[in-house]
């Protein structure tokens, strides 16, 4: 796991070594130890000077895990002394004069015990302490009586130590999966290793393995070169410290570095889990011992899933998958022991596989949300990339987007499972499941990640004895896994020219109905920014349309309004509906009007998260969907108002635009710059403009503004915001309602968009 990540353990053993030194001439000079006459001190004069108080240092002092802007967390225990305030004062005060934080109690020993009964974080410390200077038997005792007290009352203590845990992964997140982690409070991180600790320390559980303490040292470092680059005590590891704090590890950059913390998350978070399960089980009491059968070779006992006696895992390649599957199907862990037995044991597959290995894969794949711990636990193991060996190439690896909420290799077993939804609704489960679980295998190579990964599906598919015809069918899907909601979002659903080109590309009812169930469960495990109810609808449009192209059945015209459109329109002039996020504009079809509300939206502050523009004969629907900047979203009332005067003509929005862009402060990190591209083929009546940028308010006026200085018409658009970047579509005329095939005009149009994004 460590690579050639630079360890900074000896430097913090080293400064744990120098601080102990400062702080024990401290406690000496604060308690005046008597010098003799050539300034030494006998060792009867020291020890009974030092009696009855002690310095302890707890925390990652106490670890000897002080980072470069760690605080110092330190007891002072005492016997009751009645100097000690005299004394605590001598060592304090110089701690804070040097300007390093400082944390700090004073306490007897039965102080200290009484505390620890009462404040998880307290216990946790003292369990760990480590005694720096004065008494040593005041520090014995202390942790003698704190550690009896936690493993006479750890099943409260366990419990309250776990809803901590809980709390703090619920308020930061998963390790492995986030942009911009929290090392310390973010599950599978620096406080779980401390958790587990705890739990050894209660003699319930063992100790974390040499893995888990691998990990927890690249943690570690990863705090430590982050503290080195930012010069202060930070815990969470932002966007733009990322490639300095990888540099200062010695890894090639930012996506090595967050690779490696994933690694080492997940290998903390497994762990931290099968903790709790062995927890649990010597907490409530004995399971039942019978030995439940599940598969051919496979049992439940214990409430785990176990390999029966007598099975011999060398002479049985397809029992692993086979594990696996009854483990998913029962919703049980597999035995930590078994998933060992089976990884240290278990013989290559065959190639082609058999036909049970492949019903086992998929078997595993179609229970869903269960099957992603019992992937887990084969991946933990290395079970994973030696079943699939390109597998290696997207594990852990981190998508540097918002709008990805896992690495790839989590993202795909997420896909897999929402897939499994969806097995009632398709002709061909198996490979719903298997295409799902390999749509992005392509992002382990370089290039177009749809392109390299229909060819890496390819491969696996015949190695796992598919038929041409279902590999066929595996490479056209992963190659267009993409196709049905890029469409849907990008182009205009009313132009023959799109349900055509999607027809071509799909090539069957059987690949379509694939896609559109992929296209969901691949939205939906990719996050709450990549799926909304927007996208669904004009996917599932985008499907009937298509279905009925394949089946060569004229498809019945959509109503060119809905009935709340029409009873819209039949306010005349420009009617404005605000219901929640969705405000919908039906008016006279004219030039500008999208880009003119597109302003009204963005000087009430509110970001569009996604638009389509349509006309019906001579009346234009737009449908925003929208969310406020921050705070309360603004009053419907005054928004219905403003942006029926600028329909009217009688609102100048340009000038609170300028004000707002002037109030704006610049993006914190370096962001690409905007693309614009002209798609040659996408339309025969219309030419279609693609724009991608970093998403800013006013971005949609900025370009309809544009369109319109260089005399153009917004005929439909498409617009959609993922995370922190905008993808927006327009299908834009000139005046004469033609699309534009003069070279210099439309290198002017491009170079004038692009001129407004900047």
């Amino acid at each position: 796991m460590r690579g050639d990540t630079r360890s900074y353990a000896a430097a913090r053993k080293e400064r744990a070594a120098d601080i102990d030194r400062w702080l024990t001439d401290l406690v000496r000079t604060a308690v005046g130890t008597p010098y003799g006459p050539n300034g030494g001190t006998t060792r009867n004069d020291e020890r009974g000077a030092l009696s009855g108080v002690a310095l302890v240092a707890v925390g990652s002092l106490g670890r000897s895990e002080l980072a470069p802007g760690s605080d110092l967390d330190l007891v002072l225990l005492h016997d009751g002394r009645e100097d000690v305030a005299r004394v605590a004062d001598r060592v304090w005060y110089p701690i804070w004069d040097s300007g390093v934080g400082l944390d700090h109690s004073v306490r007897t020993v039965d102080e200290a015990a009484k505390v620890a009964r009462e404040d998880l974080k307290a216990v946790l410390g003292l369990i760990q302490a480590r005694h720096v200077a004065g008494d040593p038997e005041l520090t014995r005792s202390a942790r003698e009586v704190v550690l009896a007290e936690w493993r006479a009352d750890s099943r409260r203590r366990l419990g309250e130590l776990r809803d901590a845990a809980d709390k703090r992964a619920e308020a930061s997140g998963e390790l492995a999966f986030l942009l911009e982690p929290d090392l310390k409070d973010s599950r599978g991180g620096i406080r779980d290793v401390q958790a587990m600790q705890a739990v050894a320390a209660a003699w319930v559980a063992s100790a974390p393995g040499p893995r888990v303490r691998e990990a927890y040292e690249l943690l570690l470092d990863i705090r430590h070169g982050l503290h080195l680059v930012t010069a202060r005590g930070a815990d969470r590891l932002v966007l733009q410290e990322q490639d300095a704090v990888a540099g200062v590890l010695g890894l090639l950059d930012a996506e090595a570095l967050m690779r490696r913390l994933a690694e080492a998350a997940r290998t903390i978070g497994h762990a931290f889990d099968a903790t709790w399960r062995t927890v649990d089980r010597l907490l409530t009491g004995p399971t039942p011992r019978g030995r439940r059968p599940l598969a051919d070779g496979v049992v439940e006992h214990g409430g785990e899933v176990v390999l029966a006696r007598g099975v011999n895992p060398r002479k049985d390649p397809v029992l692993v998958l086979r594990a696996a599957a009854a483990a998913a199907e029962a919703g049980l862990p597999l035995a930590p022991a078994t998933v060992s037995t089976l990884a240290a044991q278990s013989p290559p597959l065959p190639v082609p596989w058999p036909d049970e290995a492949r019903d086992a894969l998929v078997a595993l794949l179609g229970a869903g949300r269960a099957a992603v711990p019992v992937w887990e636990e084969l991946d933990q193991a290395g079970v994973l990339v030696r079943l699939l060996p390109d597998w290696e190439r997207v594990r852990h690896r981190p998508q540097r987007n918002p709008v990805h909420r896992y690495t790839v290799d989590r993202h795909l077993i997420e896909a897999a499972a929402g897939a499994a939804s969806f097995t009632r609704e398709v002709s061909r489960p198996d490979l719903l499941l298997i295409s799902a679980l390999l749509h992005d295998i392509g992002k382990g190579y370089p290039g177009d990640h749809s392109t390299t990964g229909a060819v890496v599906a390819r491969d696996i598919g015949t190695r796992m004895g598919l038929p041409p015809a279902d590999v066929d069918i595996l490479e056209t899907v992963v190659r267009h896994h993409l196709l049905l909601p890029e469409t849907a979002t990008r182009r205009d659903l009313d132009d023959p020219v799109t349900i055509s080109r999607v027809a071509e590309a799909v090539g069957s009812r059987e690949v379509l109905e694939l896609l559109a169930a992929l296209a969901v469960a691949d939205g939906h495990a990719t996050g709450p920014a990549a799926w909304n109810s927007w996208k669904a609808s004009l996917v599932a449009d985008l499907v009937r349309r298509v279905r009925s192209a394949l089946s060569g059945t004229p498809l019945r015209p959509a109503p060119s309004l809905s009935v709340e459109q029409a009873s819209l329109a039949r306010h005349g002039g420009g009617a404005v509906r605000v219901n929640g996020g969705a405000v919908t504009v039906v008016a006279p079809d004219r030039a500008g009007l999208l880009w003119r509300a597109a302003g009204v939206l963005a000087a009430h502050r509110m970001v569009v998260r996604a638009a389509s523009a349509a006309s019906a004969g001579a009346t234009a629907v737009i449908e925003f969907s929208v969310v406020p900047e921050y705070g309360s979203p603004p009053d419907p009332a005054t928004l219905e108002a403003d942006l029926r005067l600028v329909l009217a003509g009688r609102l100048d929005i340009e000038q609170r635009l300028a004000r707002r862009t002037r109030s704006l402060r610049p993006a914190r990190v370096p962001v690409a710059p905007p693309r614009v591209n002209l798609v040659d083929d996408a339309s025969n009546t219309a030419t279609v403009v693609e724009v991608r940028a970093h998403d800013r308010p006013g971005l949609l006026w900025r370009i309809g503004r544009a369109f319109g200085e260089c005399g153009l018409d917004v005929r439909a658009a498409r617009v959609e915001t993922l995370g922190a970047e905008a993808v927006d579509v327009f299908y834009v005329v000139d005046r004469a309602g033609r699309p534009l095939t003069d070279e210099v005009q439309r290198a002017q149009v491009r170079d004038q968009v692009l001129a407004a994004l900047r």
